[in-house]
């Protein structure tokens, strides 16, 4: 299993960056995806889930209403569109994998690498 995450990099608060996470080497429909992030100094969070059909997401908060997860099966890849970006959505992003019940219950088995995401106020 590997999950490989890019996209990251530096932006103006208000602009916008997609990462993205490819899943190499299984059945990418049989998993729930997710992002979480960790900002330098704090613990990781969750950001948001997608179902193994792409039909329902479940967003943290605090990225609701800006953010979009998507998710494109025949390319077992996962996306995350961000939109009006603020300094404090500063952190690496980590891609994750996980049975049915990661959606529900956040706990997912598999992890990226993580993608660097840096906002300039």
């Amino acid at each position: 299993v590997q999950l490989q995450a890019s996209g990251g990099g530096l932006v103006q608060a208000g602009g916008s960056l997609r990462v993205s996470c490819v899943d190499s080497g299984r059945t990418f429909s049989n998993y729930v995806m997710g992002w979480f992030r960790q900002a330098p100094g704090k613990e990781r969070e969750f950001v948001v889930a997608i179902s193994r059909t792409g039909i329902n997401t479940n967003y943290a908060d605090s990225v609701k209403g800006r953010f979009t997860i998507s998710r494109d099966n025949a390319k077992n890849t996962v996306y995350l569109q961000m939109n009006s970006l603020k300094p404090e959505d500063t952190a690496v992003y980590y891609c994750a994998s996980g049975p049915p019940t990661s959606y529900i219950d956040r706990k997912f088995n598999y992890w990226g690498q993580g993608t660097l995401v840096t906002v300039s106020s």
